[in-house]
């Protein structure tokens, strides 16, 4: 892949997308993962303003750390760049105690997961709406169009997504080539919603390169007789969460009532 080029176009899309829709610029979620960091250091080439949330919901320090440093970094650089921290911890307790309890706190452990990105969502849209920006996704091919390893509504909730036509491989090329800070970089991709130190690939079962593995080799049409065991396994895994997840890449259904039976006569 050629970064340069690719990082060109994704920045003058950004650019033209704004100024079409009237937008000073973005707003974006930073979390101190690669996707996010990425995603803002493109916004922030655009020369537009660019707000970089950090949002923490009990999250791990080091998770924090690697945000304000990578904020830190853009601010440096680029002088639109500006930041704000919300803490959404005490927001999303009071909640979890206004909910009805359950018998097992298990039970609704992927609810919880899913209503910090809510959370997040609706803080990103808040200040959005406040300074006249466009509220810029940070999700990957993989994630977003392969196996929908992103919440509905929460971080799936966006105006546009600048990576989301790139491999989980072809983002961590562009952070190399733009310069990211190499903690970000060398750390194990998590999604950050569960309050522990569990990785994207301990949830899905699989690693990105294996992920990415088996999105190409559906859509070449593999011959899955010539597979070994563990590609088989992440074969298994990828049409599992795709066809689980689907609900998320599908325009939203709507119930079309046929012209003859509203009609009274």
């Amino acid at each position: 892949m050629n970064t340069e080029k690719v990082t060109n176009h994704i920045v003058n899309w950004l650019k033209d997308y704004a100024a079409q829709a009237g937008a000073k610029g973005f707003v974006v979620g930073v979390s101190g993962g690669i996707d996010s960091a990425v995603t803002s250091a493109l916004c922030a080439r655009t020369g537009l303003q660019v707000l970089c949330l950090e949002m923490p919901i009990h999250q791990a320090p080091s998770q924090v750390n690697r945000a304000l440093n990578h904020i830190d970094w853009l601010k440096k650089i680029y002088s639109g760049v500006g930041m704000t921290q919300v803490n959404l911890t005490p927001v999303f307790d009071s909640l979890i105690k206004a909910l009805p309890e359950v018998e097992d706190e298990e039970e609704r452990f992927m609810s919880l997961a899913n209503t910090r990105a809510r959370l997040r969502m609706t803080s990103l849209y808040y200040f959005a709406a406040l300074n006249g920006l466009l509220v810029a996704g940070t999700g990957n091919k993989v994630e977003d169009f392969g196996v929908g390893f992103y919440t509905k509504y929460g971080d799936g909730g966006v105006d546009l997504s600048p990576i989301a036509d790139l491999m989980k491989s072809e983002v961590y090329a562009l952070a190399e080539y733009m310069g990211i800070n190499k903690e970000i970089i060398v750390a194990a991709p998590t999604d950050g919603l569960w309050g522990d130190d569990r990785t994207d690939e301990d949830q899905i079962g699989a690693s990105y390169d294996e992920l990415e593995w088996a999105m190409a080799a559906i859509e070449q049409g593999m011959d899955e007789g010539n597979l070994n065991k563990r590609q088989k396994q992440v074969l298994d895994i990828y049409n599992r969460l795709h066809k689980a997840n689907m609900h998320k890449m599908v325009p939203i259904p709507v119930c079309e009532i046929p012209e003859d039976i509203k009609s009274d006569s």
